[in-house]
C-alpha cells in the first residue's frame, strides 16, 4: 500500500475519532513520525473535522439556561427551609422544571453524539463521492485511450486507401514460393516518385533475431528495397527504386543482408 492509499484508507479519521485500534494507532503514529506527507494529511483531516464539529455545534437556548438556574436557586431555598426529619428530607422537590429531568451533562453528551453522527455521515459521504469520482476518471481515461487507438487505426486505413487510389501507384502481388505456399504480400510502387511501399501482413511472424527484407529484381540482379517492420506496413516508404522487373521477400538476420538468402525466399511477384 502506497502513501496515498494509506491516507485514503480512513485510518486518519478513525484515529481522530478514537475508533482506531491500539495497533492501528501505533502504526499511524510511527508512520507520521517518518512520513511528512501522512503527517500533513493527518493535520489537515484534524482541522476539517474540528471545523465541521464547530459548524454543527448547537447553542443552548437562553431560556433553558434561565430555567436551569431558577430551578437550582429554588432547590437551594427549599432545602434550607425544610427541617431535619426523615420524612421531610425524603420529600421530592416541586417546580415547573426538575433539574434531574434535564441534566446539563446529558444535554451536552446528546449534542456531542449528534455532532459525531453527522460528522461520520459526512465523512462516509465524502469517501463515497471520492470513490465514485475516481471510478469516473478511470473510465474517462480508458475511453480516451480507446479513442486514440481508434483514431490511429482510422488514420492508417485512410493512408492505405489514399495509396491504392493514387493513379501513379502500381500494385504488384507477390505469391508464396513452393516452400511457403500460403505466404502473400503486396508491393505498391510509386513510379512517379520511385517510392516502394509494402503490405506484408500475410507473412508469418518473423522469428526472434530475424527480419523480412524486400528485394527489387532489376536486370536480373537483386537490389535491396528495404527492411520490413509492422510499423512501416503500407504507410511508410521502404526505399527508392527506379526500375524493377520483379520483387521478392526473403527472411534474413535482423538488420538485413547485402545479398538475398535464396533458400529463405517467401514470396515473389513480377511487375506487369
Amino acid at each position: 500500500m502506497n502513501t496515498q492509499e494509506y491516507i485514503s484508507s480512513g485510518i486518519l479519521e478513525a484515529y481522530i475519532l478514537g475508533t482506531a485500534s491500539k495497533e492501528e494507532a501505533g502504526i499511524l503514529e510511527c508512520v507520521m513520525s517518518h512520513n511528512a506527507e501522512v503527517r500533513a494529511a493527518y493535520e489537515e483531516a484534524q482541522k476539517i473535522l474540528e471545523d465541521f464539529t464547530t459548524a454543527q455545534s448547537v447553542e443552548v437556548p437562553t431560556y433553558l439556561k434561565d430555567k436551569i438556574w431558577d430551578t437550582i436557586n429554588s432547590n437551594s431555598i427549599k432545602t434550607a427551609e425544610v427541617d431535619d426529619s426523615d420524612a421531610t428530607k425524603n420529600m421530592p422537590l416541586s417546580g415547573d422544571i426538575q433539574i434531574e429531568k434535564v441534566p446539563p451533562k446529558k444535554v451536552w453528551n446528546q449534542l456531542s453524539v449528534a455532532a459525531s453522527i453527522l460528522l461520520i455521515l459526512s465523512i462516509a459521504g465524502n469517501v463515497f463521492w471520492l470513490s465514485e469520482k475516481s471510478k469516473a476518471e478511470d473510465q474517462l481515461s480508458s475511453l480516451r485511450k480507446e479513442k486514440t487507438s481508434t483514431d490511429e487505426k482510422l488514420r492508417i486505413i485512410n493512408e492505405k486507401l489514399a495509396l491504392t487510389a493514387n493513379p501513379n501507384i502500381q500494385k504488384i502481388v507477390m505469391s508464396g514460393t513452393e516452400a511457403h505456399p500460403d505466404a502473400k504480400a503486396v508491393v505498391f510502387w510509386d513510379k512517379a516518385h520511385h517510392k516502394v511501399y509494402l503490405n506484408a501482413q500475410n507473412l508469418p511472424q518473423a522469428p526472434a533475431g530475424k527480419q523480412y527484407q524486400l528485394w527489387a529484381i532489376a536486370d536480373g540482379k537483386p537490389v535491396s528495397a528495404g527492411l520490413y517492420t509492422k510499423e512501416k506496413d503500407t504507410n511508410t516508404s521502404l526505399a527508392s527504386i527506379n526500375k524493377a522487373q520483379a520483387f521478392a521477400i526473403t527472411l534474413e538476420n535482423e538488420g538485413g543482408s547485402a545479398v538475398p538468402t535464396m533458400e529463405n525466399m517467401y514470396v515473389l511477384g513480377n511487375v506487369l
